[in-house]
């Protein structure tokens, strides 16, 4: 029952990767910072084309799933993407 049990809760982590990678702003975010790591959030910005209110939501969702992390350089956050399993799936769709 144990192994039932821990197997759901992978099975879980797992979804929640899925559902957050599923809005096609986060999906983009996460293929952007493939491609370019250390992105700040200004160059995201300019680059997506969407409220920086709306970014930081976006961002926010992401770390709290420990897909992206963020590196404090001076007065800017560098982010990058830290779940190999987002890399996996990303690579796999493109």
């Amino acid at each position: 029952m144990e192994n039932i049990t821990n197997e759901m809760a992978e099975l879980e982590e797992k979804a929640e990767i899925l559902k957050a990678l599923s809005h096609p702003i986060r999906l983009c975010i996460v293929k952007g910072l493939m491609e370019e790591e250390g992105c700040n959030v200004s160059k995201m910005q300019y680059c997506i084309d969407i409220p920086q209110s709306t970014l930081s939501q976006h961002l926010a969702k992401l770390r709290n799933l420990n897909i992206l992390e963020g590196n404090r350089n001076g007065v800017e956050v560098n982010y990058y993407v830290v779940n190999e399993d987002a890399k996996k799936i990303i690579r796999t769709l493109f």
